[in-house]
């Protein structure tokens, strides 16, 4: 397998960034969590229990998306909650070859996980509204979709034998 550019999108709490690690490590690849891509006055609204607008997320995918563009032939792995297809018909645009895995469960189950976080800006208050705003990929869009129930490592090894299928 060629280096692959790879985003784990889904929900808050739905385990990307652990699961990214992962890949990441196995695959040798750098990894980097959206959150780091996120411009302050995003994270305080968030902190403060506000969902972000469209508005808001436009310069946050941009950048992602800046990133993966900048990791073409190289490859990385990223997180990114990429919640309705647009978001990801922005990161496609950077980076034509990005390969998404979208990370999903039951409202209840990522809802205790996202509890149970530690120092995280995210409040668990917003679980519903990005499961409101969630816009599940449709079969077209060639995302590799894995339920959240296994063990991380276990979703990581699906996720690297998935993509080491074509697209």
């Amino acid at each position: 397998m060629s280096a692959p550019l790879i985003v784990l999108m889904g929900v808050t709490g739905a385990g990307k960034s652990t699961v990214g690690t992962l890949i990441a490590r196995q695959l040798n690849l750098p990894f980097r969590d959206a959150d780091d891509f996120h411009p302050p006055a995003n994270i305080a609204k968030m902190s403060s229990g506000q969902p972000l607008t469209d508005e808001d997320r436009w310069p946050w995918l941009d950048a992602i998306g800046a990133h993966l563009a900048a990791h073409r032939g190289r490859g990385c792995v990223v997180t990114c909650s990429a919640l309705k297809r647009a978001y990801r018909d922005r990161l496609r645009a950077a980076a034509p070859d990005l390969r998404f895995i979208f990370l999903y469960g039951e409202v209840s189950l990522v809802a205790s996980r996202q509890a149970a976080r530690q120092g995280h800006f995210m409040p668990a208050s917003l679980i519903s509204s990005q499961f409101a705003t969630l816009e599940a990929p449709a079969p077209e869009e060639g995302v590799i979709a894995l339920e959240v129930t296994a063990t991380p490592e276990a979703l990581a090894e699906a996720a690297i034998g998935a993509l080491r299928r074509p697209a």
